[in-house]
């Protein structure tokens, strides 16, 4: 049998008439829907027949018998099924498989998956719209059992093809988008259709719906078509200024795909770097960037793991509306931001000196640097002396002048038996409980040792946050910082994540504090993960741009000139 590398579900989406916590009145969806249209009648009448069904999740309905066999080993799974049913109404709920991929290297941790190494595993990712919840299996096709089973609440997968082209055909149909832009939109003309969004005091947010931008161009503003797929409908309209400098419509930056070249080397499997005293694995990651693993330095093991779960990009912090990336491998991931240039390892040089190494990591959108395309980059530095930076942020550009992008890293420490200190009045102060805090100016202590990690033995390091020290510019970071126990045997993380946090959220609301609340638990000698979201104000004035890119005359032609912003924490080791 031919050996699968890729397989995303084109499944036929429609909404849930279902009495569940999302409840909607149909009758008004039917009148807002244009229900007469032929596309839309096809999705209420498939959602109608699947929500009467044993199993109310739509399918993909091939005639690959690989994919047959590996929905029918899911739904054999009664975790897997846990919430097809609303347990107060008994009543069905809505869900949808999103998409199947074979099982990566950065998904291979934990879970007893080591049995995964032959092409023989599959990740089954399933949105179940009453719950707003995603839940993930892992099969062994070989053996026809269920590996594992973990669901994520307020969590939403990357969007198949087919939804994409769903929330465009609602945007064309809207009259409110033809009066905002004068034509009727072709399909052609949307970007960013597949990237996650939400609209503050909307169903988006008020009832976690599943709802995406695509997003049209003009002239010097961009028009955002906000789209619930949950109901199937247009929420609302906003236009963003792109900004000075609009960068020439036939100017396209030519890149060479390498698609195939990226997938087998980067995206397959792990590779080593040993190099002044460092030995450390990485890999690119179908949703959470480029993830770094087993890090040590003079054998000692550093961290299990660190890579960029998310990335939050709003525009108004009184509308609240945005997007919720997630990049990775360009053969792996329905996102618009992808990796389509391998990793570059390079000397760290400082005034002169080489002080380490550094692994970097780019991601573009196809017709980047043109307007509503991104490119963000991610950026490890090892230096000679133990310490280390995990950082990344926006090259620049983007659907607006005015942004502010939240990159959410994910760092987890090696070891079970560390604790977490704050500098606060002069002395270490513990953290028993799991905890976030927002590391402004206000608040920090003249000290650059802001946080420390250590064991027992006090082996650790100093967490300096960047306050304007880091980088060129002098800016801060002004970073949220959350440490949450590591559950060894719980999925939170260490394999590929979902979105876990909203584009929008303007306050410590960035995803991390999900593994806090309710109830914080206990920190104090524990596997301990640390999550750092900076926050990276665009700014495209003469002279202070900041997130930006824009076009220059350099000898008479057109150049990419960039002004890139990266947050990041740097760790050094402890004193002794």
């Amino acid at each position: 049998m031919k050996k699968i590398c890729f397989l995303i579900f084109e499944i036929i989406f429609t909404i849930s008439i279902v009495k569940s916590q999302n409840n909607y009145d149909s009758k008004l969806l039917t009148k807002n829907n244009h229900a007469d249209d032929s596309i839309i009648k096809i999705r209420l009448s498939k959602i109608d027949s699947v929500t009467k069904s044993k199993n109310p999740v739509l399918l993909f309905p091939s005639n690959s018998d690989t994919i047959n066999i590996i929905q029918k080993i899911a739904l054999e799974n009664v975790v897997f099924k846990q919430y097809f049913i609303d347990g107060k109404q008994n009543e069905p709920t809505l869900s949808e498989i999103f998409g199947l991929y074979p099982l990566l290297p950065s998904n291979q941790n934990g879970n007893n998956l080591n049995e995964c190494n032959n092409g023989n595993c599959f990740r089954v990712e399933m949105y179940n719209y009453a719950y707003n919840l995603t839940t993930i299996a892992y099969v062994n096709i070989s053996e026809k059992k269920v590996m594992s089973v973990n669901h994520f609440p307020d969590a939403q997968p990357d969007l198949p093809l087919h939804l994409r082209d769903l929330a465009v055909h609602i945007a064309t149909l809207s009259n409110e988008v033809k009066d905002a832009l004068g034509i009727k939109p072709e399909n052609k003309d949307f970007v960013m259709a597949a990237t996650q969004t939400a609209l503050n005091y909307s169903k988006c947010e008020r009832s976690r719906h599943l709802c995406v931008a695509p997003t049209f161009v003009q002239n010097q503003k961009a028009l955002w078509c906000i789209v619930d797929l949950t109901e199937l409908n247009l929420i609302g309209i906003r236009w963003t200024n792109l900004g000075r400098d609009t960068i020439p419509k036939e100017m396209v930056t030519e890149r060479k795909l390498q698609n195939d070249f990226i997938t087998k080397c980067f995206c397959l499997q792990e590779n080593v770097i040993e190099r002044n005293s460092w030995s450390l694995k990485y890999s690119l990651t179908s949703s959470d960037g480029l993830r770094i693993s087993d890090v040590k330095f003079n054998d000692n093991r550093i961290l299990t793991s660190a890579k960029l779960v998310d990335m939050h990009v709003v525009y108004s912090n009184t509308d609240g509306f945005g997007y919720s990336d997630a990049i990775g491998c360009p053969e792996f991931s329905e996102s618009a931001v992808l990796a389509i240039e391998p990793p570059v390892i390079s000397d760290l040089i400082i005034n002169g000196l080489t002080k380490g190494f550094v692994l970097e990591q780019k991601f573009y959108s196809q017709n980047w640097p043109k307007p509503c395309n991104y490119s963000y980059i991610q950026r490890y530095e090892f230096y000679n002396d133990g310490s280390f930076r995990v950082a990344g942020g926006s090259i620049g550009r983007g659907c607006g002048n005015d942004g502010m992008y939240r990159p959410v890293f994910r760092i987890a420490f090696a070891g079970n038996n560390n604790s977490f200190y704050e500098m606060k009045e002069n002395k270490w102060t513990q953290w028993k409980k799991e905890k976030w805090q927002l590391c402004d100016f206000a608040s920090s202590p003249k000290k650059q040792e802001r946080f420390k990690i250590n064991d027992s033995t006090n082996n650790g390091y100093y967490i300096i946050p960047n306050m304007g020290q880091l980088n060129e510019k002098k800016i801060s970071d002004n970073a949220y910082v959350y440490v949450t126990l590591n559950h060894i045997n719980k999925e939170e993380g260490e394999n590929d994540l979902n979105t876990i946090g909203p584009c929008c959220n303007v306050d410590y609301k960035q995803g991390p504090e999900k593994f806090i609340e309710p109830i914080p638990e206990d920190i104090s000698k524990k596997s301990l993960i640390v999550w750092y979201v900076p926050q990276l104000k665009n700014d495209d004035t003469l002279g202070k741009e900041n997130c930006w890119a824009t076009a220059k005359l350099v000898n008479g032609t057109y150049k990419t000139t960039i002004y890139p912003c990266i947050g990041g924490p740097l760790f050094v080791p402890l004193k002794k």
